[in-house]
């Protein structure tokens, strides 16, 4: 066991703290990883909020790249000085999705079975598994994916949630390709990820759609070709005339994603798709949200799909080292999602600049 420095939440909105953890050493089937940046994520404030469940204290972080330090018995994923991107997806390979060859809907992922605890000998709950705001953390093996060791740490650790989840919901999830249209309805970190996936695809037109112009100016950065201010505009009329132009007879995008989470802008996008159109809701909304009132003759007469992306239906050991081979190449500009750098005891603060809008990520480096 070791000690190390480690933010966690205490209890339900309080401020977090940086405090001394105990790390266990690895047992059969874990890894410890020396944590070198990890992204500050909203899902990370819905803990500190209560928003995902009251296992307090909690130990925070999950956008992770590190370096394994030290591993258990009859780990083979990985070895000690392989470094690795932490994933909240280590798959089982026994489920009846892994058995149908489905491992990106794997029903039994897994962490760490030991427990990291306070000083007192409290046990911890990592956000997502990971919990890696912290100097070093402990996950199961399956939860590392190795990577290239020369790529940016604080760039590539993003992968483990938000961005990952954005282009996955472009890429995997909708099917984003040459010769479809795409519009993404929320551009906070997921929905500009989702942008940099459908343009990453070759999907055309990219129609960027938020209340923000900064938000918009960020979309246009990342791959959008149009861009609307639906505080301005009804948003469903013009992807409509947008994707009209581009395609005769077009009554909408062939892939509209939901990246906000909430019912109005889900309905916006059902309507906001051409016939026989998808649209994917990657957006998290809270337990109480219900699905709109609508005619269920709109559900059948417009066909299509209505599907929910869960972390991008990414498969970690397959999209992550891509994706970083796409951004060493300079294809994918992971940079851009990197707003600030900041240090252990900056995350209360970065919580307070998510309100503003005016970061997709500030990034703890360690």
């Amino acid at each position: 066991m070791q000690q190390v420095q480690a933010v966690i939440a205490r209890s339900k909105g309080a401020p977090v703290e940086v405090v001394t953890i105990n790390v266990p050493a690895p047992g059969p089937g874990e890894a410890v990883v020396k944590v070198e940046t990890c992204g500050v994520c909203h899902t990370d404030l819905h803990y500190r909020e209560g928003g995902i469940n009251d296992e307090f204290p909690f130990l925070l972080g999950h956008e992770a790249a590190g370096v394994v330090e030290a591993v258990g018995e009859g780990v083979t994923e990985v070895a000690v000085g392989d470094s690795v991107v932490l994933n909240w997806r280590a798959v089982c390979g026994e489920c009846r999705a892994c058995q149908r060859g489905d491992l990106q809907y794997c029903f039994a992922t897994h962490n760490a079975k030991q427990k990291m605890t306070l000083e007192d000998g409290t046990e911890l709950s990592p956000a997502l598994g990971i919990g890696a705001f912290a100097e070093k953390t402990l996950v199961a093996a399956g939860q590392c994916t190795k990577v290239d060791p020369d790529a940016r740490k604080a760039a590539i650790g993003l992968l483990g949630c938000g961005v990952m989840a954005g282009i996955g919901a472009a890429i995997n999830t909708g099917q984003a390709t040459r010769g479809r249209s795409t519009a993404v309805i929320g551009c906070g970190g997921v929905g500009v990820a989702a942008i940099a996936g459908a343009s990453l695809a070759g999907s055309s037109p990219i129609i960027a759609v938020d209340i923000d112009e900064k938000k918009l100016a960020k979309a246009k950065e990342l791959g959008a070709t149009h861009t609307v201010n639906s505080k301005e505009v009804d948003p469903v009329e013009a992807i409509k005339e947008i994707c009209g132009g581009y395609y005769e007879g077009a009554e909408g995008a062939d892939l509209v994603i939901e990246a906000v989470g909430r019912p109005e802008t889900w309905k916006q996008g059902f309507y906001a798709r051409d016939l026989a159109g998808v649209l994917v809701l990657v957006g998290v909304p809270t337990p109480d949200m219900k699905i709109p009132d609508m005619p269920l003759i709109d559900v059948f007469g417009r066909g299509g799909a209505l599907k929910s992306s869960w972390y991008g239906d990414c498969l970690p050991s397959r999209d992550f080292p891509m994706l970083v081979d796409l951004y060493t190449q300079g294809r994918l500009d992971l940079d851009a999602f990197v707003t600030e750098e900041i240090g252990i005891g900056d995350v209360e603060a970065a919580f307070e600049k998510m309100h503003g809008g005016n970061v997709l990520r500030s990034v703890v480096v360690i």
